[in-house]
């Protein structure tokens, strides 16, 4: 199993330590061609996204030491063909436990000792968490706009959390500096392919649980950890013959930080450059994605739309999902917003999947 370049096609074994190539500086690509997919194959005794380690470049057992039981969250009908999947069902409480526990599975196969990543919040709450279960030594950079609470379950599974003063963009710049420095592995949810094949379980089980995809799905984006894993889970359910096209996919941005709802607008093939204004959407307020490219190049091919969320709709969205049982996080809270607003657009959709990515716990404030 090889780490393709995105750009030149340089190829390295999926072991290295390399974060990107080393060639051009392209991010890397999985060369992973997994059978065609089959509810027959997967192991229905197995209570977490690796039930799928038919269809993931699962090599050893690691995984099973590993693994908290992530994923088989349940899909809810909240509303007259809304469906939530709630993804905050989650050892982190949130979905990026899916990518972690793929990757953490893997950097315990290839024996390494130390990672370090950056995040919003979310996504390290989830690498420190499987490298504790792993043993691996863990540092976790997040912006100062990252909710307390993020940070304080980083720090309590025994990573060293660091605050950066700036952006979520200058965070990233910051502990990839460090990455470059000391050549410590970079367990990061946008560079690393694996995570991908985390987060395409997503699909698995959405099939598996209700037996079809549902004709519109809604994904907030920020560096696009989920969307890119429903694209390649969706891509591998179209080769296996199980559905015959894409359904209808929505990205929602906050109006704040919305790099591809611009260059949407402009037809172009690259993010928009934006200023990145104050958002209680932290989980995707990212203004330079660095898949945005690749990100760009799906939204064209499947004809995905697009969708800013204001920032006066997150609040009163957040209070009356609360309302009705739902505690969400802000960003998860834009998702529902970007529904709304998608149905004022283009009309009532008959049926809609919204991921319930993040618990309203991890966020303030109220």
């Amino acid at each position: 199993m090889d780490f393709v370049c995105s750009e030149c096609g340089n190829r390295e074994s999926a072991d290295t330590y390399k974060p990107r190539c080393d060639k051009c500086g392209g991010l890397w690509k999985l060369d992973f061609e997994p059978p065609k997919f089959d509810l027959d194959e997967v192991d229905k005794g197995t209570w977490s996204i690796f039930r799928y380690r038919r269809f993931m470049p699962v090599d050893d057992d690691s995984w099973r030491n590993i693994s908290l039981g992530e994923g088989m969250t349940p899909i809810i009908d909240f509303d007259d063909g809304i469906l939530f999947k709630m993804e905050y069902y989650m050892p982190t409480l949130s979905f990026k436990d899916r990518g972690a526990a793929m990757l953490m599975s893997h950097c315990h196969s290839i024996g390494v000792k130390n990672v370090v990543q950056d995040s919003s919040g979310n996504a390290g709450d989830s690498v420190a968490a499987y490298a504790g279960r792993a043993g691996i030594k863990c540092e976790i950079f997040v912006p100062q706009s990252t909710s307390p609470k993020k940070i304080g379950m980083i720090r309590a599974h025994g990573a060293v959390c660091n605050v950066v003063q700036g952006s979520r963009d200058n965070c990233a710049d910051v502990c990839r500096a460090k990455v470059k420095k000391e050549g410590v592995y970079y367990a990061n949810h946008v560079y690393n392919p694996l995570f991908y094949e985390g987060t395409k379980t997503y699909v698995y089980e959405v099939y598996e649980q209700i037996g079809r995809i549902p004709e519109n799905i809604i994904i907030p984006v920020g560096n696009g950890t989920l969307f890119l894993g429903v694209i390649k889970g969706l891509e591998e359910l179209l080769a296996a013959g199980i559905i015959d096209k894409m359904p209808q996919i929505i990205i929602a941005q906050s109006a704040q930080c919305a790099p591809f709802v611009k260059a949407v607008e402009k037809h172009a093939k690259i993010p928009s450059k934006v200023e990145v204004k104050p958002t209680l959407a932290e989980g995707i307020a990212v203004g330079v994605p660095m898949r945005g490219k690749e990100i760009l190049e799906y939204i064209y091919k499947y004809d995905v739309r697009t969708i800013a969320v204001p920032e006066e709709m997150i609040l009163p969205t957040r209070g009356r999902l609360a309302a009705r049982g739902i505690f969400c996080e802000h960003t998860t809270a834009a998702s529902y917003a970007a529904y709304k607003l998608y149905c004022k657009q283009y009309g009532r959709m008959k049926e809609c999947l919204i991921p319930m990515c993040g618990a309203g716990l991890k966020s303030e404030p109220w």
